[in-house]
């Protein structure tokens, strides 16, 4: 059952709260603008009961216990057994002075069950957008994009080696029921190619699937585990635990495995938009999304400002449409007319990455630098789940070409020429500033849990959490200048 009771419980020692918490203080400001949360508890309200069952925590209280852990970059336990005794945090929890505290297992069940919707995100950005424009601090029609990452919880697994582990418990499976089986299994692969170790795999797979002791649990759970791991490897690759990561790029030697959230700004520094990909996606297929819920939570756009990963055909004319202009620079290796539009340019890399997310090994320009053609791994092509669409076999190389520029970009080129565009980019590097904020100060420079909606979840709290921090910044700015 849901409380309806939001304020401070009645206790005869409330009073030191005058005492030991400041008027000015963060949290009380934080709670004043956010009007003790109220909207979080008619946004999760549906997901309780309102009238029968044991009384459930206050889900506005559990959800401060988040911004806390945020704000402060603490674990779960940690974050309980400060509101123990933090009166700060007490306060601001709603607890009376000598209320005893949740379990830190709560907020756990809290995140999956509660809070695991669709839509969190934008609505908490939204909401914090919302309190800055009520309180008249955006006055700028700009917004500013990039994309940050973030480590995956889960490290990256040689594909190899988990292969040739299941396939070991899957074989010692139907051994352990049938002895006789083993004389007429596929022959054992034990070296370190992948090809070799797939087609090995997919052999054993199909023999185990028409064995009789297919149908016991201990069998087929393996056999069912295999496949899917089996299909990880063509997809993407990479094997981790945590499924939804992916490796991305930052530079042509540098990589990730983990997550990508996709950032928009305006020149107040507040964050208007965001999403979250996996670690593979390009930031310029996420402008126009960035763009749209910008507009959505109450910005007016006019300006996009952002690097070159921005400043493809297909964004330049829809944000012609859109009458909005792109402050964004047309790098010398991204050219239109490609043979394949599915490849996508990684501008930190300077490299192209084929549909599957693997980045191309080397590159070659011709003499007249109107042509370049990006080589890829066929090692990775070979075993890749997508290989019937862009690979065939017995090529020696997958090799992927683009020509010279659109009219589209060329009169970006002639625009960057102009004071006007110099003047607007110079403002670039607030963008840079958010993320490294985000990642030292909010610990978003790793993942909290797997699996992509929980990476949405941390990124919804702790973009909501920075947000309402700078709102508080500058409204304090705000009330020294009228004074």
């Amino acid at each position: 059952m849901l409380p309806t009771q939001g304020s401070i419980q009645f206790s005869g020692y409330t009073d030191l709260y005058d005492i030991v918490v400041p008027q000015d203080h963060e949290l009380r400001k934080l709670n004043a603008l956010c009007e003790n949360f109220d909207f979080i508890y008619e946004e999760l309200k549906d997901k309780y009961c309102l009238d029968n069952g044991r009384m459930a925590e206050d889900p506005r209280m559990l959800f401060k216990y988040l911004l806390l852990k945020v704000i402060d970059n603490l674990s779960d336990v940690d974050v309980v057994a400060h509101s123990r005794y933090d009166m700060s945090y007490k306060w601001f929890l709603g607890l009376a002075p000598e209320s005893d505290v949740i379990d830190p297992s709560t907020l756990c069940k809290f995140r999956k069950q509660r809070l695991g919707g669709d839509g969190l995100l934008d609505k908490l950005i939204g909401k914090s957008v919302k309190i800055a424009v009520d309180n008249g601090l955006i006055k700028s029609k700009e917004i500013i994009m990039d994309s940050t990452h973030t480590y995956s919880r889960a490290n990256a697994q040689i594909p190899v080696n988990v292969l040739q582990q299941i396939s070991k418990q899957l074989r010692k499976a139907v051994y352990g029921l049938d002895k006789d089986a083993k004389k007429n299994m596929p022959e054992k692969y034990e070296g370190t190619d992948l090809e070799k170790e797939v087609a090995y795999i997919e052999t054993l797979v199909e023999h185990v699937s028409k064995l009789p002791v297919a149908m016991f649990a201990a069998v087929s759970e393996k056999l069912n585990l295999l496949k899917e791991k089996l299909d990880d490897v063509k997809d993407h690759y990479d094997v981790s635990k945590d499924g939804d990561a992916r490796r991305g790029h930052k530079t042509q030697d540098s990589s990730f495995f983990g997550y990508k959230t996709h950032i928009a700004i305006n020149q107040e520094r507040i964050i208007t938009a965001a999403t979250v990909t996996s670690g593979e996606k390009d930031d310029g297929s996420q402008m126009q999304t960035l763009i749209d819920k910008s507009i959505e939570n109450g910005m007016e756009v006019e300006t996009v400002i952002g690097d070159g990963a921005y400043c493809s055909k297909e964004n330049m004319e829809e944000s012609k449409e859109k009458k909005i202009t792109v402050v964004s620079k047309v790098n010398a290796l991204v050219r239109e007319g490609r043979s394949d539009d599915r490849f996508t340019f990684n501008k930190d890399a300077g490299m192209y990455v084929c549909p599957a997310g693997h980045m191309a090994i080397k590159k070659y320009v011709t003499k007249d630098k109107m042509v370049e053609t990006y080589q890829f791994d066929v090692r990775k092509c070979v075993v890749c789940k997508m290989r019937e669409t862009c690979f065939k076999y017995g090529q020696e190389h997958k090799s992927f070409s683009v020509c010279h520029r659109t009219e589209i970009q060329k009169e970006q080129m002639d625009f960057q020429e102009t004071d006007e565009f110099n003047e607007k980019y110079r403002t670039r590097y607030k963008i840079e500033a958010k993320n490294s904020d985000l990642k030292n100060n909010y610990g978003y420079d790793r993942a909290e849990s797997y699996g992509l909606q929980a990476m949405t979840l941390q990124g919804a709290v702790t973009m909501f959490a920075c947000n309402m921090r700078r709102i508080m910044r500058m409204m304090q700015e705000k009330d020294k200048t009228e004074a």
